[in-house]
């Protein structure tokens, strides 16, 4: 099996820095349009073998983000690097040759797999359009390729409906894998299959992470799913990144009012050494419309002072992790009384 394009040794696979998407949103031919910033800002590098988790409630950019990563879209501002070149820069050809640098695994097996087609037909499909590689080499990589993520050879000559979800999610996989990337951009890729499915599908892609060297950019609102498989976490609330460090921390001793929402709010993760209890955010998600002036999660935080509704707190390095929080300071003198 060949190996994924990795760069030089420690080098990161992909770097982002203030990466923004902003969308126009039409209100009519005489009015302005609106701005919906689905991302604000936001950093991050991922290296060959480590997996990014980021994660956070519905609306909160996590996809839109991976479509840039993946680039479906270019960013409306910042920087982007892969394979240490600035994607938004690069020419249409160079994009084009990066594009094998990072490949998807998408989130519904059933939706993800061209019903018409042979699972050869399928992975084999990749390797026609991004190379020179003649039909015996093609299928003979689709077949090593199958048996890589634990299917039969004879799987090769069947259709997608012949199999389950999680067989179907091991082909998805498979096909992704077939340009040897170095980052595989990975959306909620257990949340359509039942739980004991999960569990495999999330030690399948441990082992090809170990074996391959791959980057993983994983993206789940599931921190059950993200606590097994992460070794660094980002969490986002409404296009922004409220904190952001190594999962161990960010599990241990949440610093952000909404991160502590989100693992209390998890089944299995209560009582498990965050020293949280169970409890449910009020109030609704504000519109990206028209996002809060200060801290963007002032409305529903529980700890929020007069500063966090007029001044947005920046990312800031604090106990082995960054945070967004004027108040952070209070949330690690309780830990430091719990532990």
């Amino acid at each position: 099996m060949s190996t994924p394009q990795t760069l030089s040794s420690g080098a990161p696979v992909v770097t982002a820095n203030n990466l923004r998407q902003v969308y126009k949103i039409s209100r009519g031919v005489l009015r302005e349009p609106d701005r919906l910033q689905a991302v604000g800002g936001v950093s991050f590098s991922v290296y060959p073998g480590k997996t990014l988790a980021v994660v956070g409630e519905s609306g909160c950019g996590k996809s839109t983000l991976a479509r840039m990563v993946s680039l479906i879209e270019m960013p409306s501002e910042g920087e982007l690097r892969l394979d240490g070149v600035d994607v938004v820069k690069a020419s249409a050809e160079v994009r084009h040759a990066l594009r094998r640098t990072v490949q998807l695994v998408f989130q519904n097996p059933y939706g993800s797999l061209n019903p018409r087609k042979k699972i050869g037909a399928i992975l084999e499909a990749p390797l026609e359009i991004n190379t020179e590689m003649k039909a015996p080499e093609r299928a003979e990589k689709a077949r090593s390729m199958l048996a890589l993520v634990g299917l039969r050879p004879e799987h090769y000559d069947r259709y997608p409906h012949m199999f389950s979800g999680g067989q179907r999610q091991r082909i998805a996989i498979a096909r992704a894998l077939m340009l040897n990337p170095a980052l595989v951009v990975a959306d909620e890729p257990v949340s359509a299959l039942d739980v004991s499915i999960q569990a495999q599908v999330l030690n399948l892609l441990a082992d090809l992470q170990q074996e391959l060297g791959l980057a993983y950019l994983f993206i789940s609102h599931d921190l059950g799913v993200v606590k097994h498989i992460a070794h660094d976490v980002l969490v986002m609330y409404l296009g922004h990144a409220v904190e952001q460090g190594e999962k161990k921390a960010i599990f241990s001793s949440p610093l952000h009012p909404y991160t502590q929402a989100l693992l209390a709010s998890t089944p299995g993760l209560v009582g498990t050494g965050t020293g949280l209890a169970r409890r449910v955010l009020t109030g609704e998600l504000p519109s990206p419309l028209n996002p809060p002036s200060g801290c963007v999660f002032s409305t529903r935080c529980p700890h929020a002072v007069d500063r966090c509704r007029v001044e947005r707190p920046v990312l800031r390095e604090l106990e082995g992790r960054k945070v967004a929080c004027h108040e952070a300071e209070q949330f690690t003198q309780t830990a430091a009384l719990q532990h």
